[in-house]
């Protein structure tokens, strides 16, 4: 198949391209930018565009299907092309639901933990030699690509996203994967350009859970109020599996998950990734895996790329990194650092990135969410607020909102790595929480601090 890729240079989009080309077929791309890593890893396998731009002669009628990504414009020279030439024109997730609706299509969704699910998932089958088709939204250690398709598996493990599909295609991306196997795991308000109220963002998870394929199944986080009242409302004939958060105790900065067989130390930790191992497993022993081969295989998993990554430690002193930016996920990270390590003083610093997280209503949301840590700092642009168009946030607004009035807030790149490279961070937990990279926060120079 010839199939042509509207934005190639996107982390997903990119890692499709790359799986296709794996499974043979002939692959070309546009984009107008391309970052790393996905500029090398395109080049590596020859898909590399010549020219950065939009072409409309690319776009022919020997093109089996075209794949359009989120960052295309809906005027986009390359998709008029198409349309005018009427080629089958895919989004993201229409394309992974057609290379899979004769498998067996596993969705893990929920507004956290879902990069964190699948791929403890996708780690206990690698450890076991289950080969599956997958899907997921990090670069897991072991694995060549974030996508991997074939014609011969009977599963594929999908991470359901619930953001939209394509420019030109407005529904949540979870919508179109039609689950047999579905996992919700949490429900917390994200998203707000798209989803301007929280009745309206829920309401996305109601029609993924109705959306499962009859006699199918959904395993849920019982311990989520609103996850709970979703699956339990939906009248669909699916199968119900709920689940909580395990027994577990921390011993010198070691987690002991309790288990038939008696306490397992495990390398992640935090109850918020407690409670998603446990999804987890039921997903696991829904596709074939018993409960024993779960903890064996689990024991080494790590985590996710950027998901509470340890950078840097020595005896004294430990710093992590973390793509959490939303409040439920900024709320549980930093209470599940603290929790491992009681003892030392936790300084946890929070760039304000997406569009939600400068929003100045949305702001409220985050009340609460640095109580854990003992010193509390956050980093924001306002160059950033300009672009993105929104009213203008203040420090004040910042403080009110965390209701901390000790919180340090920085809005200078350079102000704020002189803040942290001055710091002694002896007897302490460096956490620091960001879909961004504060300003251009050089990360090697950050773990010299921790030698």
């Amino acid at each position: 198949m010839k199939i042509h890729f509207i934005a190639i240079g996107g982390s997903a989009m990119h890692n499709l391209a790359l799986a296709l080309e794996h499974k043979g077929y002939k692959v070309t791309g546009s984009d107008d930018v391309i970052f790393e890593p996905s500029k090398g890893r395109l080049e590596k396998k020859g898909l590399l565009p010549e020219e950065f731009g939009w072409f409309p002669e690319k776009i022919t009628t020997n093109l089996d299907a075209v794949i359009l990504g989120m960052h295309a414009k809906p005027d986009n020279p390359e998709l008029l092309r198409a349309q005018e030439l009427e080629l089958k024109i895919y989004s993201y997730p229409e394309f992974l639901f057609e290379q899979s609706k004769y498998k067996t299509r596993v969705v893990i969704g929920g507004s956290h933990g879902k990069t964190t699910i699948t791929s403890m998932i996708l780690h206990v089958l690698d450890y076991h030699d289950i080969s599956v088709d997958y899907m997921v939204g990090a670069q897991l250690e072991g694995f060549d690509r974030m996508v991997h398709l074939t014609e011969e598996n009977d599963f594929i493990v999908l991470e359901g996203d619930e953001y939209l599909s394509s420019p030109i295609d407005r529904r949540p991306k979870f919508h179109l994967y039609q689950p047999n196997i579905a996992l919700l795991s949490g429900i917390a308000w994200d998203h707000i350009n798209v989803f301007p109220t929280f009745e309206n963002y829920m309401e996305q998870f109601q029609i993924f859970v109705d959306g499962i394929v009859r006699g199918g199944s959904i395993t849920y986080n019982e311990e989520d109020i609103v996850v709970k009242t979703v699956v339990e409302r939906s009248e669909n004939s699916i199968r119900k599996f709920p689940y909580t958060t395990p027994a577990y105790r921390v011993e010198n900065g070691v987690t002991l998950l309790d288990t038939p067989e008696g306490e397992m130390p495990i390398e992640i930790f935090g109850q918020h990734n407690l409670n998603n191992l446990a999804g987890a497993k039921w997903i696991c022993q829904n596709m074939g895996v018993d409960e024993d081969d779960f903890y064996e295989a689990i024991a080494s998993f790590k985590g996710a790329s950027k998901r509470l990554e340890k950078i840097a430690e020595n005896t004294e002193k430990v710093a992590f990194k973390d793509f959490a930016h939303s409040p439920s996920k900024v709320k549980a990270t930093t209470g599940a650092v603290k929790e491992q390590y009681p003892n030392r003083n936790l300084i946890a610093c929070l760039e304000l990135h997406t569009y939600s997280s400068l929003n100045a209503e949305f702001l409220k949301e985050y009340e609460g969410a640095l109580d854990a840590a003992d010193e509390a700092v956050v980093f924001y642009s306002p160059n950033a607020v300009k672009i993105k168009q929104l009213d203008e946030v203040t420090e004040n607004q910042i403080s009110e909102a965390l209701k901390r009035d000790d919180v340090q807030i920085f809005t200078d790149p350079g102000a704020f790595q002189e803040y942290l490279f001055a710091k002694n961070f002896d007897n302490s937990t460096l956490l620091l929480m960001s879909s961004g990279n504060y300003g251009g926060l050089d990360f090697e120079k950050v773990k010299t601090l921790f030698l």
